[in-house]
């Protein structure tokens, strides 16, 4: 048995990586995707498939890289056959795809031996990706995400301008959805509130344009990558 180690332990690639080094690579691949996970779950919603997915993603693409090893004829094998998996996951938001793509250059920097460089990268990654998280980029004060409901009877188009007009400096319909077997509406707004404009005022305002029916209003949510 001791043999048998010693002599797996001592086989080479064609590139002269020993089975050592493949086990010590895969194991920092494993630690970078588990680091990247875990950073990009910071102030942002995902699934915990997503996550492991993120976690086991540079192992994987440095296990291919390895195993292509500059063959010409492998790797268009190779991508020929990634090219027959479907993703049928919902759309990810900017920062799942950012994660996804950080996974998969550490995978190839692992699996070409640059072991050191994928280190400092993932570092440097992942500490500008905390770093832009608490910063206030991209956020506008007062933005909110409202949903109302209203029959199929009222004629949304121009119905709240008016009150829009009143207690938000700017808002936009962003999407339309048929409810309760097609006898209501549920329109989605992304609105900015005017300083010092009455929420509850703006509710109520609303409540007799809509006939008292359902109404949301609360902070803009990013859509999850997937469910599971």
């Amino acid at each position: 048995m001791l043999d048998l180690v010693s002599a797996l332990s001592a086989s080479t690639s064609a590139e002269g990586t020993t089975i050592g080094e493949f086990i010590l690579y895969t194991f920092i691949s494993l630690a970078l995707g588990a680091a990247i996970a875990t950073v990009f779950r910071y102030k942002n919603k995902v699934s915990k498939g997503f996550s492991i997915t993120l976690a086991m993603l540079p192992a994987i693409v440095q296990v291919v890289i390895m195993l292509v090893n500059g063959n010409l004829g492998t790797g268009v094998a190779v991508m020929g056959a990634f090219s027959l998996v479907r993703f049928r996951s919902v759309p990810g938001n900017a920062r799942d795809i950012c994660s996804i793509f950080l996974a998969m250059s550490v995978g190839l920097a692992m699996g070409t031996g640059y072991a050191l460089i994928a280190v400092i990268f993932t570092a440097i990654l992942c500490a500008a990706n905390l770093v832009f998280s608490c910063l206030p980029i991209g956020k506008k004060d007062g933005e909110k995400q409202l949903i109302i409901t209203i029959p199929e009877s009222l004629d949304y188009s121009g119905v709240f301008s008016d009150l829009f007009d009143k207690y938000t400096s700017g808002f936009e319909l962003i999407h339309v959805k048929t409810t309760n077997m097609g006898s209501l509406f549920k329109l989605t707004y992304s609105i900015t509130l005017k300083n010092g404009a009455s929420e509850k005022a703006f509710i109520d305002d609303l409540r007799c344009r809509n006939g008292n029916l359902e109404i949301s209003l609360g902070r803009p949510v990013s859509q999850p990558y997937e469910q599971l």
